[in-house]
């Protein structure tokens, strides 16, 4: 049975609950422990650096790493103020709960979308990709009081030869 607009009409006898809409009471999910370990990267930051093909070009932009809801992924986002081809980007980071797995899943302004593997490891964040071709990795540390992190990234075209991609300082922006 359809309703208005061709929405299947499930009736009083289906257990589904109705999603999520603006002003609805919700529950609270509980946070995934899994993403606990990301708490010191969350936040919004400042970014200058360089890239390894953009000789002499100083970079500057912008990054965060909030939680979505209900707090079992999150959401990290980056631009670069200056037009030199880096896109804007977004990735959602999650675990698995049994095996403990992360996946970083990115995508940017160009419609390019790539999974990445990623662990963390006390103030090291690292994700990584071993596509043929075009392999990429990136480790962002926090500095122990948190007012910082430096990012390098690499990538690999040929299986063996890793250049310097992006580097990063972040900055949190004190709110």
């Amino acid at each position: 049975m359809t309703g208005r607009r061709g929405a299947r009409n499930l009736g009083a006898s289906t257990p589904h609950r109705r999603p999520y809409a603006p002003g609805m009471a919700r529950r609270a999910f509980p946070l995934d422990v899994g993403t606990e370990a990301f708490a010191p990267f969350l936040g919004e930051w400042l970014t200058a650096g360089s890239h390894g093909m953009l000789p002499g070009v100083a970079l500057h932009g912008r990054a965060s790493i909030d939680r979505l809801e209900p707090a079992g992924f999150l959401r990290m986002r980056s631009s670069i103020a200056e037009d030199v081809g880096i896109p804007e980007g977004v990735a959602v980071l999650g675990t698995d709960g049994d095996s403990g797995r992360a996946v970083l899943l990115h995508h940017d302004q160009r419609g390019v979308t790539r999974i990445y593997e990623a662990a963390v490891d006390g103030r090291v964040l690292r994700w990584w990709r071993d596509a043929p071709g075009f392999a990429q990795r990136y480790t962002l540390t926090a500095a122990p009081d948190g007012r910082t992190m430096t990012g390098a990234g690499e990538l690999c075209r040929d299986g063996s030869t890793w250049e310097r991609d992006l580097d990063l300082v972040y900055t949190r922006l004190e709110v």
